[in-house]
């Protein structure tokens, strides 16, 4: 009888078991790694709150003064900061503001516990249908938050830092604390911080005497406060109120009635007390003066070296070169800086209007000077033995791979230096740069003043590297002063408002860093320069003008750098985007910039002593400089065979 054979134990039974078994595993991973996110969410988050600002000494109101800038002549340039008396409180807000404020910025502010969940997502759908970037969702506590503690970055960190933070500043301070603290810090354009500082700026009043119209004009600003500013474009700003109007209107902040009132009463704004544009000065010098009068508390009264009469007829001839076409030849943009013999800086305009771009391109932008750098080849060269009087031959020169070209690759063959400066041929200049020696010619440049990096390449003779403005006219002081250097400064002394003084500057020559000869040598040919070569457009009637000109490749800037009778200035033209003009030569709109503004400026006689040629003493370190061999420490090229520049030498020395 066969054997029964019993069916496979457990054979139904396994495959559920194997298939939940599966099922299984796959929650128990999935939160294993949803346990796992949140742990990284948790210790991301717990390094986020590590590295936030110090945040327990904030206060509703701030507690730094007003700074008040005077000229050197003790006029008003600029006040900034906000009177301590007037700051904005949180149990005295003004309403009108305030209402104006919110309705365009964050209309249920009081109503959310710090970030507005249904502005966020309006602002969101508003950005997919446009395609683009058209409403924001931050908060006033979020942009407080931002304002105070972080850097404008767009990343995922910098977002969640400014979470975090307006969530403590919602449980720290009330509502209103939250509000007097942004009035108080928000920037409102033209150098205006804080709601106080804006209407005493534009108005003439304090931010509780506003009119509606006012406090919607202000309020427009937030948005964007360079591009809105009254005193930059005033159609611009009238719309953008109207706008505000508009918006106060729909959140029920004001009536038609009132709207239709505010839209049809004139706004005059206050054109201020200085010229607009010593705005550029005024911005460059406050973070030295918090630096000079460190955790002082409360106004303080800053003189400083500033001239408002020269700083219009700078604004005013710089302004006037751009907005000619056969002066600015493509030019969209410049700067001018002027400077007395201790380095003083009388007038500083860092563009064409400083409503419109408070950029300060005569301290920040950096530009190759070109041949406005030949001075301190031909000073070189000049401390080594050569003299005006000597000839160099005009002709195509290479070194490797690399051959300089004089403008529109002219050559003139021999001529004496002295033309060679005043016709800025590039030939020469490479020619005596590399027959002094290059790492002589740098020296020599950061002895005078010139603090920005130069590689020791031939091109360096042309200006190959970059410099701002007012670094290229203070190393050109020592040219006009007599062989003395002397460092840019705009701040003469810090006082309080009872007198007392703070701190004050210890005036002191500066050192000898060009021996007499050398000066009389560089006076001569800065002086041909104008009277007959390149820089003829910079002559003034009547007034000794001595100066360089300089055009890069491309004619991408152009500049004119010189002095008259105590007075030093550059002009530098071009764009900011680096894009070549159409043909900006530094002999045509810098130079006639130059002496317009040579021309309206002030005379700024130096005493006796500090004008004349400085002879150099036998204890003093240059004069040793000069005697000692003049060998390069930094890398020279391996010479050419022939070596055209040694024989060019060996003539000039008479050997």
């Amino acid at each position: 009888m066969p054997e029964h054979k019993s069916p496979r134990p457990y054979s139904r039974a396994r495959t559920p078991r194997k298939n939940g078994g599966g099922a299984g595993r796959w929650l128990r991973l999935g939160a294993s790694a949803l346990l796992l996110a949140m742990l990284a969410g948790g210790v991301w988050l717990a390094g986020l709150a590590r590295s936030l600002p110090e945040l327990s000494g904030l206060e509703p109101v701030p507690a730094a003064g007003e700074i008040v800038l005077l000229d050197r002549y003790g006029r008003t340039i600029a006040r900034r900061g906000e009177v301590g008396h007037a700051a904005i409180r949180a149990e005295a807000l003004p309403q009108t503001l305030v209402d104006a404020v919110l309705a365009v910025e964050d209309r249920r502010f009081y109503s959310h516990f710090g970030a507005d969940v249904i502005g966020a997502g309006r602002a969101a759908l508003a950005n997919v249908r446009a395609g683009r970037v058209v409403q924001g969702g931050s908060t006033i506590t979020q942009q407080l938050a931002k304002n105070l503690f972080l850097t404008p970055d767009r990343t995922l960190r910098r977002k969640a830092q400014e979470m975090m933070l307006a969530l403590w500043l919602e449980q720290r301070f009330t509502k209103d604390e939250i509000l007097a603290l942004y009035l108080n810090r928000v920037y409102f354009g033209a150098g205006a911080w804080g709601a106080e500082a804006a209407a005493r700026r534009y108005f003439s009043k304090g931010a509780h005497e506003l009119t509606l119209g006012e406090a919607a004009l202000l309020a427009g600003l937030l948005k964007a406060p360079s591009r809105y500013a009254p005193t930059s474009d005033a159609r611009r700003a009238s719309v953008r109120a109207t706008v505000v109007l508009d918006l106060m209107l729909a959140t029920g902040r004001i009536t038609e009635a009132e709207r239709i009132a505010a839209a049809e009463t004139p706004i005059r704004v206050s054109r201020g007390n200085a010229s607009p544009g010593a705005g550029w000065f005024a911005d460059w010098v406050l973070p030295q003066v918090r630096e000079l009068a460190p955790g002082h508390r409360g106004d303080l009264i800053v003189r400083t070296t500033l001239d408002i009469a020269a700083q219009r007829a700078a604004e005013q001839a710089l302004r006037e070169g751009l907005a000619d076409p056969d002066m600015a030849r493509g030019a969209g943009t410049g700067a001018l800086a002027a400077l007395d013999h201790t380095g003083g800086v009388v007038a500083m305009a860092g563009g064409a209007d400083y409503a419109r771009s408070p950029f300060n391109r005569a301290v920040s932008a950096r530009r190759q000077p070109g041949s406005a750098f030949k001075p301190f080849v031909y000073a070189a060269a000049f401390e080594g033995g050569l003299t005006p009087d000597d000839v160099f031959e005009d002709r195509p020169v290479r070194y490797g791979s690399w051959a300089p070209e004089n403008f529109n690759n002219r050559y003139e063959g021999e001529m004496t230096l002295e033309t060679a400066f005043a016709r800025s041929s590039n030939a020469v200049a490479v020619q005596v740069s590399e027959a002094t020696g290059r790492g002589w010619v740098l020296r020599t440049a950061r002895r005078l003043g010139v603090t920005s990096a130069i590689a020791n390449t031939p091109s360096a003779a042309l200006g190959a590297y970059e410099v701002t403005p007012l670094e290229l006219i203070g190393a050109y002081l020592p040219f006009m002063n007599g062989g003395r250097a002397a460092e840019p400064y705009a701040v003469t002394a810090i006082e309080a408002p009872d007198g007392r003084v703070i701190w004050s500057r210890e005036d002191a020559p500066g050192p000898v860093v060009l021996a007499g000869r050398v000066v009389a040598d560089m006076d001569r040919v800065f002086a041909a320069a104008v009277e007959t070569g390149t820089g003829r457009a910079a002559r003034a009637p009547g007034r000794a003008v001595r100066g360089k000109t300089g055009t890069t490749n491309g004619h991408r800037d152009a500049w004119f750098a010189g002095w008259s009778e105590g007075l030093a200035a550059v002009v530098w033209m071009g764009n900011d985007d680096f894009s070549p003009t159409e043909d900006a030569l530094g002999g045509a709109g810098p130079a006639q910039i130059f002496a317009r503004f040579i021309n309206a400026a002030p005379v700024y006689p130096a005493p006796l002593d500090a004008l004349l040629i400085q002879p150099a003493r036998a204890d003093d370190p240059i004069a040793a400089l000069l005697e000692a061999p003049q060998e390069s420490s930094e890398p020279e090229p391996e010479p050419a065979t022939p070596d055209p520049i040694a024989a060019l030498l060996g003539r000039i020395s008479g050997e």
